[in-house]
């Protein structure tokens, strides 16, 4: 059982690796192919060599809190961050590093936590559903679980409606304030920068940029979880507005919508037809874009 007795929300401090997965199992396999792995642009558990502090970013900008770390501490609980947001929303990984599933996790629940390579780590419960792996190695962004909290429902431990709680536990076992700890790191306050610049692939973290873009610029006010849907696509329509757009804002991205984000790319070092079909070159030049900090 988890050692928390919480009315509203969340508990179980137990974090415990299940049977046959010990903690340094969990760290070791971050160092994979010739001692270390490469993720999210970064080497992650190299041997022998003191770690920086995890960058971790706040991947639920978009959502409300609806209980505070101070709110968790006044009911009892050893903190926390709620924030509200439907069952079944995916969650990206604040930062770098290896998942570890806690089934039934006490009044916590369906428990996700990710092992950070210096021994930091975070979690994410009463989850609906995992959907990695114990051991995976994941960047940050990458959707390791989807959110739950329905009164009763599998996984939700004492929770009282559909929330996701977020803390951090420090190297010496004590949870602590994720954002607190961004920050106070600033490194890792905003969202990572996308890789799509390099590869022309838009993936995750691009689209999460691209959210909280719009989100800033254009009156989006969804989920920034990297999964475009028809709010993003109408926000980007609005967006698109100052680059020659013209069609309806229905949030069904076509042609002229991808004209209009030509033309933008175009002054980001995009220099292919402006025909309204996306290629490799005009995703780098609007990740180009998307990447400058203020957009983080």
């Amino acid at each position: 059982m988890g050692e928390e007795i919480q009315p509203n929300c969340c508990g179980g401090a137990t974090d415990r690796p299940p049977a046959g997965l010990s903690r340094r199992t969990l760290l070791r396999s971050t160092t994979l192919t010739a001692g270390a792995l490469v993720v999210g642009g970064g080497i992650v558990g190299l041997p022998g060599t003191a770690q920086a502090a995890p960058v971790i970013y706040n991947p639920f900008t978009g959502y409300p809190i609806t209980g505070t770390w101070q709110d968790h501490l006044d009911y009892g609980s050893l903190g926390g961050i709620d924030f509200g947001m439907g069952v079944g929303t995916a969650l990206p990984a604040c930062g770098a590093g290896t998942i570890q599933n806690i089934p039934y996790n006490g009044t916590g629940g369906h428990t996700v936590t990710i092992y950070h390579a210096d021994g930091y780590r975070s979690q994410y419960m009463h989850l609906s559903q995992f959907l990695l792996a114990n051991g995976t190695a994941v960047g940050a962004g990458t959707i390791v679980g989807r959110s739950g909290g329905a009164v009763g429902a599998p996984g939700s431990g004492s929770s009282t409606g559909p929330h996701l709680h977020w803390h951090m536990i420090n190297p010496s076992g004590v949870r602590i304030n994720p954002l607190t700890y961004i920050s106070q790191n600033p490194g890792g306050g905003g969202l990572p920068k996308t890789t799509t610049e390099q590869d022309g692939i838009p993936g995750p973290i691009f689209y999460q940029r691209m959210q909280n873009w719009l989100r800033i610029t254009a009156g989006y006010t969804g989920p920034i979880d990297g999964v475009p849907g028809v709010n993003t696509y109408a926000a980007l329509q609005r967006a698109m507005r100052n680059y020659g757009y013209t069609g309806p804002i229905d949030g069904v991205p076509g042609p002229n919508t991808w004209k209009a984000v030509q033309r933008l790319a175009s002054g980001w070092g995009y220099t292919g037809p402006i025909d309204g079909v996306m290629g490799p070159n005009s995703w780098r030049g609007f990740a180009r874009f998307l990447n400058q900090d203020q957009w983080d």
